[in-house]
């Protein structure tokens, strides 16, 4: 077990807003606390939205939007290699961090990492193709070819269930095409990325109303997506969504139910039962019922229940 000390030691640790290439702090913070444990992990930066503004000015300025732009393909896809390299580097004190924070077992930590690192791992070769198309003509003598253009400054606004694969998988694309970012560093230049966390309206709230946002992407609720959904309609946003899941599993009475079982074990408590996709509800046909709970009750039983690390 890793003690909250070393974690904070650790270069990595940071407890500030990152804007333009630089961490910052504030007088208000909010605690992080070890769900395991009920300790303060952390006291961070509470930001609003004055910090909000300040990061999406940053984003559109000359110095991070019209450059990151501006950069090849080839140029853009190197930069999130050498993003990828570090964060494998770092996995085992990722994950550590992670399970302390978030109370996932430190093993499905080490592969949320992983995971996360996938992201811009695939970006990176993506970056590379993001091609146009010819359009035949319908004139003689002519031609009509379409070119992908950057959409401007996005909006990541990310769950705490996994804190680092769902912002990478939408940190990845957008920096791949030629934008930049808010984040609700590896070369990547100043500006470019930016991460705010705090106050969740004054945030959102602020990344709405902004014009030069021009896209937001959400995994989230479904009650949260719909507000969004409202929300962007004003300033004509661009927006991607992941929301809540609904998830029945089914068991038949030709069913193995060994394996049943374990597929419900997996389904239901990975991630600390913390997934969008984790089973909310059962339907087992009569002749396997008796069988499958009395097996299910059993594997529950053995749940190890306390400090993920």
């Amino acid at each position: 077990m890793t003690d909250h000390a070393t974690l904070q030691a650790h270069t990595l640790f940071h407890t500030g807003y990152f804007i333009n290439g630089q961490w910052h702090t504030s007088y208000t913070t909010f605690d992080v606390e070890n769900p395991a444990t009920g300790e303060v992990l952390a006291r961070v930066a509470k930001a609003g939205k004055t910090e909000t503004d300040a990061a999406i000015a940053i984003a559109i300025a000359a110095a991070a939007f019209p450059a990151w732009h501006a950069k090849t393909a080839k140029e853009r896809s190197e930069v999130l290699y050498r993003w990828y390299q570090p964060i494998m580097e770092n996995q085992p004190y990722l994950a550590k961090l992670m399970s302390a924070e978030q109370g996932k077992p430190v093993k499905e930590a080490a592969g949320e990492v992983a995971y996360a690192a996938s992201f811009i791992q695939w970006f990176a070769e993506q970056a590379k193709r993001v091609n146009g198309e010819i359009i035949p003509p319908a004139k003689a003598h002519s031609r009509i070819f379409a070119t992908r253009e950057p959409v401007g400054v996005v909006a990541a606004i990310t769950p705490w269930n996994f804190p680092m694969a769902m912002l990478t998988r939408k940190l990845g694309p957008a920096l791949a095409a030629g934008c930049t970012a808010l984040a609700q560093q590896a070369g990547v230049p100043n500006g470019v990325l930016n991460g705010v966390a705090g106050d969740t309206h004054a945030i959102s709230d602020a990344i709405m109303a902004s014009s030069t946002v021009r896209k937001v992407t959400l995994t989230g609720s479904t009650d949260v997506g719909k507000t969004l959904m409202r929300n962007v309609a004003d300033t004509m946003k661009k927006i991607s969504m992941e929301l809540g899941g609904n998830a029945p599993y089914i068991v038949f009475d030709e069913a193995d139910i060994t394996a049943a079982v374990a597929g419900a074990m997996a389904n239901k408590f990975r991630n600390a039962g913390q997934v969008c996709v984790s089973v909310n509800r059962f339907f087992i046909q009569d002749g396997v019922y008796d069988r499958f709970v009395t097996q299910l009750a059993q594997e529950v039983e053995k749940l190890t229940v306390g400090n993920g690390a």
